[in-house]
């Protein structure tokens, strides 16, 4: 049995929302792309959506709209993906690496507190796996210090947390909608806040700092001018990837609860198993449970990853502890025992194959094939970083 490690579940609604994107005048940002921005807003119970080309590009342009700069300071968790990250070097401030929680991978409040300096400006907190971090908590930290919060939710468009989704307590929350993700369009993603100025100054810098976007200039009566008001980028998303998404909010409840069944039977066996852990979600959360990952004993680690290959079982490692790599470590200097747990993390994690298609019998194979991989004693691999 072969068990890809992603499969989308695009269907026939999506194509013929995408067909009738394609009779349509507009592909490019338009009414589809308002539309979809207003019933995403909706559903996340926040004022504005607005969508964009990816996640990154929704971190850059939030920093960008919140006057982060040069001599700032970021901080950020040693446990993400690197596009977490880049885009604070991109508006030149710096990026201050936090530890993480060791059962749940998240960023804690009070390692934020730790790392707060006058020249401290902003909190990136990610929402790991589909898990919340505690945001009413991280929220009493930027306030207390005058920071900036803005969330990474690339993983969590379902999360909920002490009664708070995503956007809801940060200034400004970015999502992912890339091929994998539990919303998805390919390659997209979106902000969503709660401040009208932080939504417009969003949809201004996404195209180029233009004044009016082809739609807005279509529509008008006569031909209107449009002004360059600020140094924008070219980051919007376009009413054909707004057409693959829309279709999709009514089915997430549905999805998340497949994707919730699938965790639990994988929890329960691997809560038996000897020598695999997995994160825990935090008390008062609700996982979107966009990754199920699992930790082993770091020399086994990357032998799992080859025998699990060979034996038809698509998986990931989600992620390396950041200042292990090559760049950040060069560019920070940190020593990889500097944040332990998020190292400790990255050397001992197995992503496993999670998506709503996923059938019981192919779970079922997964769980058997690491249990089979754990036992098989064949060379071990440097675990690295």
């Amino acid at each position: 049995m072969k068990v890809e490690f992603y499969r989308h579940g695009l269907g026939d609604e999506e194509v013929r929302e995408v067909t009738d994107t394609l009779r349509s005048l507009f592909l490019t940002t338009a009414g589809k792309t308002a539309r979809f921005e207003a019933e995403f807003a909706r559903m996340l119970g926040v004022e504005h959506a607005v969508g964009v080309s990816s996640c990154t590009a929704a971190l850059h342009l939030s920093l960008v709209a919140l006057g982060v700069g040069p001599g700032d300071e970021v901080i950020v968790p040693a446990m993400t993906f690197i596009a977490t990250i880049n885009p604070v070097w991109w508006v030149g401030a710096t990026p201050v690496l936090a530890d993480v929680d060791p059962a749940t991978g998240l960023l804690p409040p009070e390692a934020v507190e730790a790392l707060v300096t006058p020249r401290t400006r902003a909190v990136i907190p990610v929402h790991l796996y589909g898990a919340m971090a505690d945001m009413r908590g991280l929220r009493e930290v930027a306030d207390r210090h005058g920071l900036a919060l803005i969330e990474d939710a690339a993983h969590c468009v379902q999360g909920v947390r002490d009664g708070l989704r995503p956007g809801q307590a940060g200034d400004i929350a970015c999502f992912s909608f890339y091929a994998t993700k539990n919303l998805t369009c390919g390659e997209g993603g979106a902000v969503a806040t709660r401040r009208a100025d932080l939504a417009d100054r969003v949809r201004t810098l996404r195209l180029h700092g233009m004044s009016k976007g082809a739609a807005d200039r279509y529509h008008a009566r006569t031909y209107v001018h449009w002004d360059m008001v600020t140094l924008g980028y070219k980051y919007n998303l376009g009413d054909i990837q707004a057409a693959l998404l829309l279709p999709q909010l009514p089915k997430l409840s549905a999805n998340l609860a497949r994707r919730e069944a699938i965790c639990r039977r994988y929890e329960a066996a691997f809560s038996r198993m000897p020598g695999v852990d997995f994160p825990r979600v935090p008390d008062g959360c609700t996982s979107a449970r966009h990754l199920f990952t699992i930790w082993v004993d770091e020399d086994r680690r990357d032998a799992l990853l080859a025998y699990l290959g060979e034996h038809g079982v698509g998986c990931a490692v989600n992620y390396r502890a950041v200042h292990t790599l090559t760049y950040f470590r060069e560019r920070l200097g940190h020593a990889p025992d500097a944040f332990p747990n998020a190292l400790r993390i990255g050397r001992r994690t197995v992503t496993l194959p999670l998506y709503p298609g996923l059938r019981d019998d192919e779970v079922d194979h997964v769980i058997e094939t690491v249990r089979a991989g754990l036992s098989f004693r064949g060379p071990s691999a440097d675990p690295g970083g």
